[in-house]
């Protein structure tokens, strides 16, 4: 485990039992005004693992920044053991401009692992790399949909890794999507790496949902206590759903341009060849209907109703039992509604 008594970043030295903010620097806007990948370092007294989590990768993600302050400002981080490593906004130039994107135009996700000497997207990828992700043992990757694209709260990861699989289990979702990583993305990375990392998918960029963050929360939470790094409480018993493991997702697209018109909801249960949306056109001469290609949960779908030929509309996780995950689902939300660790007022 890598807590140890000379734990260093960005050049600070954090001792067992302390906290710290650690600014990394990044670059300079053009005003000369410096930029920074700021770090809060929490270190139990007792050792344990190193983790890391971060949200915010693409600077219009910010459901897992609301996430990390709220986890941030729970009084059981006192009887921390080990080491956490909280990074709320990985991509601070992204997030200043509510951009998927840097200024340079480059995804910061497919760009890892980076060079020190490389593009500005190359360089925050290394920063990131060094003065973070190598220090630790395990990760925890904050992300939500795309714009007009929200997603089901649910984990992705390599789960062939027994390490990654067992994190995936105890973050407390119904699904799990089994899916090889990107090339340049970070879990790409860590993989390679032998750094058991999961993700945390939910919502969509550039609004708070209240449920998929109190969800994240606790699942950020289940997987500390799976490591020990805080103990478990008497009245937070262990996830005792076993998740669906999703092997497989695709997308349901638009054959036409119009006007779509969805008949599913995010999170529910679909049949192959049933009709889950219309496209039409505005005067109503024409209807298309759209078919979801497989049995499934829907996880992703498009909010605008505006669409051309070959538009991604529906995201579908391919499962054997859809109605179970959907029911799951539905009760983890309800749950969700009343639980909460914290005095956090809920946003609305």
């Amino acid at each position: 485990m890598k807590n140890s008594s000379g734990f260093e970043i960005g050049g600070q030295r954090v001792a067992p039992g302390q906290r710290a903010r650690v600014e990394l620097p990044v670059a300079n806007l053009y005003t000369n005004t410096p930029v920074t990948l700021p770090v809060r370092v929490i270190r139990g007294n007792e050792p344990g693992p190193c983790v890391f989590v971060s949200a915010a990768l693409h600077g219009d993600e910010i459901n897992g920044v609301e996430i990390i302050r709220r986890l941030l400002k729970l009084p059981a981080l006192d009887r921390l053991r080990g080491t956490l490593l909280a990074v709320p906004i990985v991509n601070t130039l992204a997030f200043l401009h509510q951009s998927r994107y840097l200024p340079d135009r480059r995804d910061l996700n497919r760009s890892f692992p980076g060079s020190e000497s490389g593009s500005l997207a190359a360089r925050l990828a290394y920063l990131f790399i060094r003065e973070v992700v190598s220090h630790s043992d395990y990760g925890i990757d904050l992300h939500t949909g795309a714009a007009h694209r929200p997603n089901l709260p649910h984990i992705r990861g390599n789960l062939s890794h027994p390490e990654t699989l067992r994190l995936s289990r105890a973050f407390g979702v119904p699904l799990l999507l089994n899916s090889e990583p990107t090339p340049g993305t970070l879990r790409e990375y860590t993989t390679r790496k032998g750094i058991p990392v999961i993700l945390y998918e939910s919502a969509e960029a550039l609004r708070f949902d209240e449920t998929c963050i109190r969800i994240g929360v606790h699942g950020v939470l289940n997987v500390l206590y799976e490591l020990g790094l805080l103990p478990r409480p008497q009245k937070v018993p262990r996830p005792d759903a076993e998740p669906v493991v999703a092997t497989r997702s695709t997308w349901a697209r638009s054959q036409t341009s119009g006007v779509f018109r969805a008949q599913v909801a995010l999170g529910e249960s679909v049949r192959a060849g049933q009709v889950i949306g219309i496209v039409g056109d505005p005067m109503g001469e024409t209807e298309n209907p759209v078919l979801s290609p497989v049995d499934g949960v829907v996880i992703g779908r498009l909010k605008l109703p505006l669409v051309h030929e070959g538009d991604a509309l529906f995201h579908v996780a391919q499962v054997d039992d859809p109605v179970a995950v959907a029911a799951a689902m539905t009760s983890l939300r309800s749950h969700m509604t009343d639980a909460w660790p914290g005095d956090e007022p809920p946003i609305v």
